[in-house]
């Protein structure tokens, strides 16, 4: 089955389940943050596992629910929750959810995930805008065969993270009083975290926070022509730059701090987000 019949597919089945709803963001709930999907109305919510072609998540703090409703007065359509390459997909499978997001028709993504921070003026608890990557991962959800008719051959990603999205968000984020840093996100393959070795590396590589995710995702938006933005939530310092060990209760504990902050922040954009 190509690509396209799988999409049309996921598609069909989210429709039949959801009739009526035509999403016009597409929202990616990272570690700790599938809380935020509650603020969705009139919610419709779908398991992956009852959509074609989608994989179930197994990580913690991702339930692996898409939620379609309205959210500050948009149509939205959320992932709470994604699929890592590390679970044991390929990069293209923990792409697809993203991908049946395009398809239904968004005109922007918010893509969310928790980071480590690498830069020395980044601290638990802050978000920032990233305006790069560096895949590291070894993985890229373009190889194999291509439709032309999802997107070209050879995608350009010199404009993956979306100067008008990004501007947008910092805008709304002063209306707010909110500080929003920026930086590059660099994409790790995990599970285990970097050694304080591979952040010394990376911080000379000009990377500003690490993480596993999210890199294939952005890959895809840009294959379906989707602009995105990506916010990073720094929830803890990267190996060898605090003290103690790095745990994923503590990510989640971090990041479940910073959902008020975020909803406030995505309240204001997203309504705006939807007519770019």
């Amino acid at each position: 089955m190509t690509l396209r019949e799988s999409l049309d597919r996921a598609a069909a089945a989210v429709r039949e389940r959801a009739p009526g709803i035509e999403p016009r963001v597409g929202i990616v709930l990272g570690s700790g943050l599938a809380p935020l999907a509650d603020q969705v109305q009139d919610a419709r919510v779908i398991p992956f596992g009852d959509l074609p072609h989608l994989g179930r998540p197994s990580v913690e703090g991702h339930p692996g629910h898409l939620v379609l409703g309205t959210f500050a007065g948009t149509a939205v359509a959320v992932l709470r929750g994604r699929l890592h390459p590390y679970e044991g997909w390929s990069a293209a499978e923990a792409a697809f959810p993203v991908r049946l997001l395009c398809w239904l028709g968004v005109r922007a993504l918010v893509l969310t995930n928790a980071a480590g921070a690498i830069r020395p003026d980044l601290l638990p608890g802050d978000l920032l805008v990233v305006h790069d990557h560096l895949n590291l991962s070894g993985k890229n959800p373009l190889e194999g065969p291509n439709d032309p008719l999802v997107g070209p051959r050879f995608v350009d990603l010199s404009r993956a993270h979306s100067p008008k999205l990004r501007a947008a968000l910092q805008a709304c984020a002063g209306q707010l009083g909110l500080r929003l840093k920026e930086g590059i996100y660099a994409m790790m393959p995990g599970p285990s975290y970097e050694t304080p070795a591979e952040i010394l590396m990376l911080r000379s590589l000009g990377a500003d926070c690490v993480g596993m995710s999210t890199v294939p995702e952005v890959i895809a938006a840009a294959h379906h022509g989707v602009p995105a933005v990506v916010v990073s939530c720094i929830a803890n310092l990267a190996a060898g730059l605090g003290d103690g060990p790095l745990t994923h209760a503590e990510v989640e504990a971090t990041v479940s701090g910073v959902v008020p902050t975020l909803a406030r922040l995505l309240t204001t954009f997203v309504p705006g987000a939807a007519s770019m």
